[in-house]
């Protein structure tokens, strides 16, 4: 986060001057995570959801890279109204829908305006209109091109977002406490669910028939990794995995079935092999005086894991839009080495979960 963007998160709640917004997706991201009750019903709070509003498909879903809090000219007005009736755009990919429905959420907790609790259902409906038979979700729905767009997604944890929201509404948790439901939604929302665990156990990626970790896109009817981008190929992807280990450790104590605790804890046990130690990612101005990042090594590092490995050998990679995987960060030319994520301490996160769950 920037220090400008921080500072706009920080007063938040004293209804800040829309002209000092960046007006960037990532900024409505944060607002709708930070907004209080105080600024939601504020002018400025009831503004940004009129455009949550507006922005929304009929098909009931959102598109994804939007500064959805941004002031709209009457000719953009006009655009997106106009294409509310698309269907080929709305996806939970980079956090989309899933946003706006946390924001709506909060504006219907704050100000019980029925607008708000009308376009939660509507976007329940439309969660529960994209999961396929076997309990996967494509990266967009109701209509995609066909290609990776319809293969199950855990890419940016869209999936698993999902999931998580769907049990936060089940549960009549914040955001979602106010939500009413029908016995027949309920029931719905709960199968949905249990059929998303369940996909998520079937895809699991087996490695000498044990359970490891799990690929960012997996194929909708064969259920095995698959590739999507040139530089996304078929992998153990453990930025995703990590996010589905927390989710399989959230679940309450009648789903944490045998297969689901061998799930989590072979998931661990590949994050604790696939560790790298006594290195760091520095960023640096190269040659040219560009903004560059390398690997560095550094014996007080913490443990790092890359974003794959691969799936014979269980060996980082890293990807050009060639197609062709390297071993190194540095044999990747400078706009993928920079304009991708190669490295996380995910690992390190969901390991440290588990050891303070198990300790109570």
């Amino acid at each position: 986060m920037t220090m400008m963007l921080a500072m706009h998160v920080v007063v938040m709640a004293q209804v800040p001057d829309a002209a000092h917004y960046e007006y960037t997706a990532r900024e409505w991201k944060q607002i709708a995570r930070r907004a209080t009750s105080d600024f939601l019903r504020s002018a400025e709070g009831r503004r940004i959801a009129d455009n949550v509003l507006l922005w929304q498909r009929n098909s009931g879903g959102w598109t994804k890279n939007q500064p959805v809090h941004k002031p709209l000219t009457d000719a953009e007005r006009q655009q997106v109204t106009a294409d509310k009736a698309k269907l080929g755009d709305t996806t939970t990919d980079n956090d989309a829908t899933i946003t706006e429905m946390l924001y709506l959420g909060k504006m219907h907790e704050a100000t019980a305006d029925a607008r708000y609790h009308e376009a939660l259902l509507r976007a329940v409906d439309y969660l529960l209109m994209g999961q396929y038979e076997n309990g996967g979700w494509p990266q967009f729905w109701p209509q995609n091109r066909g290609d990776y767009q319809a293969r199950i997604t855990y890419n940016d944890n869209a999936m698993t977002e999902t999931l998580f929201t769907l049990r936060a509404i089940l549960d009549g948790k914040a955001p979602y406490s106010s939500l009413k439901l029908t016995g027949e939604k309920r029931a719905a929302i709960a199968d949905a669910f249990s059929r998303g665990v369940s996909c998520i156990l079937k895809t699991q990626v087996l490695w000498d028939g044990k359970p490891t970790l799990w690929c960012q896109q997996h194929g909708e009817h064969t259920l095995q990794a698959c590739g999507a981008r040139a530089f996304e190929l078929p992998s153990l992807a453990t930025g995703e995995s990590a996010y589905i280990v927390e989710l399989l450790m959230s679940l309450p104590d009648e789903m944490q079935t045998p297969q689901v605790q061998k799930a989590i804890e072979g998931a661990l046990q590949t994050f604790e092999r696939l560790a790298i130690e006594g290195i760091r990612v520095e960023e640096y101005a190269n040659a040219e005086g560009k903004p560059d990042r390398r690997v560095v090594s550094d014996p007080n590092a913490p443990r790092i894991w890359a974003r794959f490995y691969t799936l014979e050998d269980h060996q980082p990679f890293f990807c050009d839009r060639d197609g062709k995987p390297r071993r190194q960060l540095s044999d990747i030319g400078y706009e993928r080495r920079n304009g991708y994520s190669w490295y996380n301490y995910a690992g390190e996160k969901v390991l440290k979960k588990w050891k303070k769950k198990n300790k109570k």
